[in-house]
């Protein structure tokens, strides 16, 4: 038998090739191949819809891998304005953000039916950092703050890879003073004393007392602790929660260090300038262009997306550069 009738041959009884390519009749071309791509994706994204739970983030927090993606609920309906029962105030949640999108797609309907299901009365503002200088989170609350608008009259500084899992933690109007939701008693990570990061709460009132935040810390950390300064400045008190019994199983926490590095360098005098108090600059004089600013519904729960350029002045702070 000569090669092509073996060739035949084979192609009748079902041998030489697995049986997902005899789908493709002849050669395999690239056309075919890219088909074949596209069948395996959507049969790889219909079970992922089939086997997540849609049950939100697992209780007792997932700490360790990669975050869980729930399949999100469908969002709850925005209160009649009339209704007393979500009470008069508003809160604009501030949530700095630079390409973390799988986390953003879990935080935003998780958080909206959190806030719904306690009645409070809310505007999800995503601060996307897309200019080049290097991340600054105290920034980009500010330009939250600026651009928050006036049918907001109090703040949450939210981290996007903290949720909150425990359905008693308060984000109700801190009129006594600034908040900490995310106490160093609760937060998986970070328990010392003087911490007010991750989620802390203010009104419109005192975020200006304190003149927000510095604008000098590019890169990771120790913007908030330079804020519990300024707090303590302007002669407020910082509360916290009480009651809480879950300890640090009270939030999920996302964030992977093993896939989602954190720029940590400490470049030229910013290893001094971290621990300074900065008496001058903050909502004062941050300087920044919104770039578009888009309102985009993420499994059903509204958000506000700004893109925000921010500017460096490198005479000031020189390590605002990756260079």
């Amino acid at each position: 038998m000569g090669p092509a009738r073996r060739r035949d041959a084979l192609r009748l009884r079902g041998g030489g090739s697995p049986p997902l390519l005899r789908l493709f009749p002849g050669r395999l071309s690239a056309f075919p191949l890219f088909l074949l791509a596209l069948l395996l994706g959507f049969a790889s994204l219909l079970w992922l819809q089939l086997s997540c739970s849609g049950e939100g983030p697992a209780a007792g927090g997932q700490h360790r891998g990669a975050p869980r993606q729930p399949c999100p609920p469908p969002a709850p309906p925005q209160p009649p304005r009339e209704d007393p029962a979500w009470g008069p105030h508003r809160l604009a949640l501030l949530v700095p953000f630079r390409e973390r999108f799988e986390e953003l797609l879990a935080f935003v309907p998780y958080m909206h039916r959190f806030l719904s299901n306690k009645r409070i009365r809310h505007r999800i503002f995503i601060l996307n950092q897309v200019d080049h200088f290097r991340f600054n989170r105290a920034s980009l609350i500010n330009v939250g703050f600026l651009e928050s608008g006036n049918d907001t009259d109090y703040i949450a500084m939210h981290d996007v890879d903290l949720l909150p899992l425990n359905e008693h933690l308060d984000y109700s109007f801190p009129e006594a003073g600034p908040f900490h939701v995310a106490s160093p008693e609760l937060h998986p990570l970070y328990h010392y004393k003087t911490y007010v990061g991750g989620i802390l709460l203010l009104t419109k009132q005192h975020y200006e007392l304190c003149n927000g935040m510095s604008n000098r810390f590019w890169g990771w950390g120790r913007e908030d602790d330079e804020f519990y300064r300024r707090i303590k400045g302007a002669g407020l008190q910082v509360r916290r929660p009480s009651g809480i019994t879950t300890g640090y199983e009270t939030f999920q926490h996302l964030h992977d260090p093993a896939w989602r590095k954190r720029d940590q360098k400490r470049i030229a005098a910013q290893k001094q300038e971290q621990f300074k108090v900065d008496r001058e600059g903050g909502l004062n004089n941050v300087r920044y262009r919104i770039e578009s600013r888009t309102d985009l519904s993420v499994a059903g729960a509204p958000c506000t997306v700004l893109n925000v350029l921010l500017d460096c002045d490198t005479n000031e702070t020189p390590w605002c550069t990756f260079g």
